[in-house]
């Protein structure tokens, strides 16, 4: 008898990926290059669709130009922001460092000048992605607490007062890497090692700026600090709150 043909594994499922960009070639030359990696890209052409599109589907992550029509790429990412914390890859025309700021402080996890070639894309894309859906240590446990703040590893939710905090992958990873040493002192490095996915080698900055805008979202005054505290010239350390 003839043996039976083994069943072929299945095929992965694409990574859906939306583009937001008014440059229609280089939309189609990025989609072109990301579905031969298996990836499933959508791309829109104007800020307000933009917004639309990335806050009514599900993505594994958005890749958004500073430079659109109607709203400019960061108001498009601060009306994401509002709705979800999906991944987002900016794109620029410049590279200024103001911009990669401006751009980190709403919330974006990763820049990228257009003069990028198309494998430091994919990099960068793997990373944002990779970092968003990384599972917590088995060792991790299930709960880190300090005071009225939450973090659960695992799942990777934090909340404040009984309300979930929406956090960027970057955001959630910092507090999470404090959270799990309350009262000591982490340092820029160890904070960088614990994002390593990420090339920060372009931009020192990068740590104090997400830092800057977790403690925004922790309504955390960094003169007075309720969570986060700098220790000048050394790092930053979760404050251990007072019984």
């Amino acid at each position: 008898m003839p043996q039976a043909e083994s069943p072929r594994p299945a095929e992965s499922a694409p990574t859906r990926v939306l583009i937001i960009d008014d440059d229609r070639k280089l939309c189609r030359l990025i989609a072109d290059y990301l579905d031969a990696m298996n990836y499933s890209v959508s791309a829109v052409h104007t800020g307000p669709e933009g917004v639309r599109a990335a806050t009514e589907e599900t993505w594994s992550a958005v890749i958004l130009d500073v430079m659109l029509p109607e709203l400019d790429g960061f108001e498009v990412l601060k009306q994401i922001r509002r709705k979800s914390a999906v991944p987002v890859l900016m794109l620029t025309a410049r590279g200024d460092e103001a911009d990669r700021i401006v751009g980190l402080e709403i919330g974006a996890d990763d820049y990228l000048p257009k003069t990028f070639s198309t494998r430091e894309l994919l990099a960068r894309l793997r990373a944002v992605i990779r970092r968003a859906a990384r599972p917590a240590g088995m060792d991790a446990p299930l709960e880190l607490v300090a005071g009225p703040l939450r973090v659960y590893p695992e799942a990777r939710k934090a909340s404040l007062d009984g309300a979930l905090l929406t956090l960027t992958p970057v955001e959630f990873d910092l507090l999470a890497c404090l959270a799990r040493a309350p009262g000591r002192i982490r340092t820029r490095e160890q904070l960088l090692e614990e994002i390593r996915e990420r090339d920060y080698e372009v931009f020192d900055r990068s740590i104090d700026v997400h830092i800057s805008a977790l403690r925004k979202k922790l309504g955390d005054d960094p003169k007075e600090p309720r969570f986060i505290q700098t220790v000048r010239s050394a790092g930053y350390l979760l404050i251990i709150p007072e019984n």
